[in-house]
């Protein structure tokens, strides 16, 4: 009979049996989950130490700030126009795929070639320190979360290694003496019993540690998770927030602003549908007793006001139209809200500005800053706000709860800062903001740009009763006002459409046009706008580096 045909114990092929050991070794599987479970309980551990140390010192949170701090801008607009208001949770669970795999192959590691698995969690952890020490709101305790968890990881890591090891030493053994001669002058059974015991202590000693190890880091963890949640309590000291009457007028949007168009963006957009875009992959948690608000810099007095003090000063309500420097043409990263607030101007004048300043520089609570040109926020003819409402309720937690900056014109990475603590008043020569060192302009004027909503693009459409489509949508040219918008089919000729009524011209406009007796086939509409100037909006193409996109938005249909 030939070695690979040899009988063996019963429920063992003869091929299992003369391949020695390879059916036996758990660390086969083991090992990457060894190396997994180890990771749970570093980042379970690191996330209790964060509670003490900072929210914002989480090592997924202050690894995934530091790669949003450091992508070139064509990298964040490809995000941007891939994800788009989704790229946050894209980061979070990319940067957690890239951990596992590290664990993954930490655990192989330690178990086979040791102690490179400990070397690999130690390179992990260094790159998490660097991350959250060089954070422009960090201190050095917040180093601490990533060097304990990673420290516990190690722990794990090595004790279950070493406990995998054993266990893969005695089930090769006993693999070994099942397939092999007896030893002579020895009871056949006896070797292989003890062998097999042997195993079967080493494996139950392995499952139980690394059972334990998840369930530990998985209850530790989501206790964590639990008592970090401090944007519940925020939520509920939101909700219990009166916001005063405007001092002056309220915005009464005019019957005729919303267009009676099924698929239109409606005029004023709903607070848990307007866009989010910043580099805060948790939301700042501010507690408006705690806030304040500094002006600093080229001022002949600094100022500092708390929330309180800022609820008792005479209000404004304005609406205006934001828009994201990153909106691709045709995207949907703009928003039409109305704001209650207390003008900048106001706020500017009691820290009387030096002369020779010509910029103001805001900080956010988590370190961001904005460079926004002081002549716009003194401005008496533009309404910029530090804003606390946001269609006549208190900011939303994402939207800058409880203070932000609104101001008319500029795209939100030079003005919209939210959750705002300072404004230092200084100079662009002197001075830069976070994506002025990007590669992006220093002042971003909105560019004036328009949108076709409904047909939506590959859509097919057929005619009414009378023959006609409709096409509508939306156009902006903030701080000048829109004052016509053409539509074109195919090649042919500029149509004047229809003009909803609006606000102000800080706002966008609804559009409707009457496409009459159109051809069966494909076409393509192209829209563009005019502003109060009467320039007419570029055919040009330009991305949104660095100073925002640029074009007509197109649209291929099909007539059925």
């Amino acid at each position: 009979m030939s070695p690979t045909t040899e009988p063996g114990p019963p429920g063992t092929s003869g091929r299992a049996q003369h391949e020695t050991g390879r059916g036996a070794d758990p660390s086969r599987w083991w090992a990457p989950l060894l190396g997994v479970a180890s990771a749970l309980g570093a980042f379970a551990v690191a996330e209790l130490v964060a509670l003490v140390v900072g929210s914002g010192s989480s090592p997924v949170l202050v690894v995934g700030a530091g790669v949003v701090d450091r992508v070139p801008p064509w990298l964040k607009d490809f995000a941007v126009e891939t994800f788009g208001t989704a790229d946050k949770t894209v980061l979070i669970l990319g940067i957690v795929v890239v951990l596992a795999l590290a664990a993954v192959a930490a655990g192989i590691l330690e178990t086979r070639r040791p102690p490179w698995g400990t070397v690999l969690l130690v390179a992990v952890g260094a790159v998490g320190v660097a991350a959250a020490v060089t954070r422009p709101d960090a201190t050095t305790l917040w180093a601490l979360p990533t060097v304990v968890g990673v420290g516990v990881g190690i722990m794990l890591l090595r004790t279950g290694a070493a406990r995998l090891r054993a266990w893969r030493s005695s089930a090769l053994a006993a693999e070994a003496r099942a397939t092999g001669p007896a030893v002579p002058g020895e009871a056949p059974e006896t070797p292989l019993s003890a062998r097999r015991q042997r195993e079967a202590l080493d494996r139950r000693s392995f499952l139980v540690f690394a059972g334990l190890t998840t369930v530990t880091a998985l209850v530790v963890g989501g206790t964590a998770r639990v008592l970090s949640a401090g944007s519940r309590a925020l939520t509920a000291v939101r909700d219990a927030i009166r916001l005063p009457a405007p001092t002056g007028p309220a915005v009464v949007v005019p019957a005729g602003a919303d267009l009676d168009v099924p698929g239109i963006t409606p005029y004023v957009t709903p607070n848990d549908e307007f866009y989010r875009i910043d580099t805060a992959l948790r939301v700042p948690e501010v507690d408006p007793d705690d806030w304040r608000l500094r002006v600093v810099g080229l001022v002949e007095e600094e100022v500092e006001i708390s929330f309180a003090e800022l609820l008792a000063l005479p209000l404004v309500e304005h609406a205006t139209t934001l828009t994201c420097v990153s909106n691709e043409v045709g995207g949907d990263l703009v928003g039409n809200a109305v704001w209650l607030g207390y003008p900048l101007r106001d706020l500017l004048a009691r820290a009387r500005p030096h002369a020779d300043a010509d910029m103001v520089l805001s900080r956010s609570a988590d370190g961001w800053t904005a460079s926004t040109p002081l002549e716009v926020l003194t401005d008496p003819g533009r309404e910029s706000l530090l804003a606390v409402g946001m269609n006549g309720e208190p900011l939303p937690l994402a939207h800058g709860f409880p203070v932000r900056m609104v101001v008319p014109g500029l795209y939100g990475y030079v003005s919209a800062t939210k959750w705002v603590v300072e404004l230092k008043v200084t100079r662009f020569a002197d001075d830069v903001a976070y994506w002025s060192t990007r590669g992006w302009s220093e002042r971003g004027p909105i560019k004036m740009s328009s949108r076709i909503d409904v047909p939506r693009a590959g859509a097919t459409v057929s005619p009414d009763a009378a023959g006609d489509v409709v096409v509508a949508g939306v156009a902006w040219s903030q701080h000048s006002g829109v004052a016509g918008v053409e539509v074109r089919v195919d090649e042919g000729e500029w149509e004047p459409a229809e003009l909803a009524e609006t606000v102000s011209a800080d706002t966008w406009r609804q559009w409707t046009w009457t496409w009459s007796g159109p051809g069966a086939g494909e076409h393509r509409l192209a829209v563009r706008a005019t502003d109060a100037d009467g320039t007419v909006q570029t055919s040009t193409q330009a991305p949104p580096a660095p100073d925002g996109s640029s074009g007509w938005d197109t649209v291929e249909v099909r007539v059925a």
